[in-house]
């Protein structure tokens, strides 16, 4: 097994990584170990036969998992990854594409672009690393949910896991590796009202890092910026209709 260097050698910056299925691995800026890990959470129930999209794709990690996975039709869906204001580029999907000899469909369009009656409604729709990148994070968490008429999983940062209040924290531009994309991070009492604003009567959160140290995280997250360490806990929302 060895580790492909292909950012430099075919011009790609890649994000995600890939475990191919000769056991080459290509290392991107998530790690394959990282990526495999939330997957089991993500894709904890059965996808066979069942239709996928994938909004905020990138190189298309989990667009590919959900073929893989038995998925009957996939659309990997992006803009700011694939032609918008982002730093990546719609490469790292097209040729892991080709290598993989995926049937996964792909449309560049914006999440709030996105409607059914131009691209009909899917049984899971995975919202992964998108919320903390919006300025309104409940128009698009709506556009999300009206593309989905069964199962809604959600990956994002997250705060004050424990207050019951529904929050939002807004994040300093350069909190979080110097991304100014980042703008707020919803806690999970937030993220379950406007979830029942949508229509999911059922609501379930993964924290993906272990909950001793989602405490002390978020804990911290209530110190004055200048004491903070740059880090927060990562959850994973499973709402069904």
């Amino acid at each position: 097994m060895s580790d492909l260097k292909l950012a430099a050698s075919d011009h790609i910056t890649w994000f995600h990584s890939f475990r191919l299925p000769d056991g080459d691995i290509i290392r991107g800026w998530k790690s394959i170990e990282t990526l495999e890990s939330e997957a089991k959470m993500i894709f904890r129930d059965d996808l066979s036969g069942k239709s996928v999209l994938d909004i905020g794709a990138w190189d298309g990690y989990f667009s590919f998992e959900a073929e893989k996975r038995g998925a009957s039709d996939v659309l990997a869906t992006d803009h700011f990854c694939w032609s918008g204001p982002g730093w990546g580029t719609k490469a790292g999907f097209e040729e892991m594409h080709r290598r993989l000899g995926s049937s996964v469909r792909s449309h560049d369009v914006d999440v709030m672009s996105l409607t059914p009656d131009e691209f009909g409604t899917f049984d899971v729709v995975l919202l992964l690393g998108v919320l903390y990148h919006v300025t309104d994070v409940f128009r698009h968490l709506e556009a999300a949910a009206a593309m989905c008429h069964d199962h809604l999983v959600i990956e994002t940062l997250t705060t004050l896991i424990e207050d019951p209040l529904p929050i939002a924290r807004f994040i300093e531009p350069d909190e979080f590796g110097g991304d100014p994309t980042n703008y707020w991070i919803p806690n999970p009492a937030l993220l379950r009202l406007m979830l029942a604003r949508f229509g999911f009567s059922k609501v379930e959160f993964m924290l993906t890092s272990p909950p001793s140290l989602a405490k002390r995280l978020a804990r911290r997250l209530t110190r004055p910026a200048s004491k903070r360490r740059k880090s927060a806990p990562r959850l994973i929302v499973h709402a069904y209709r």
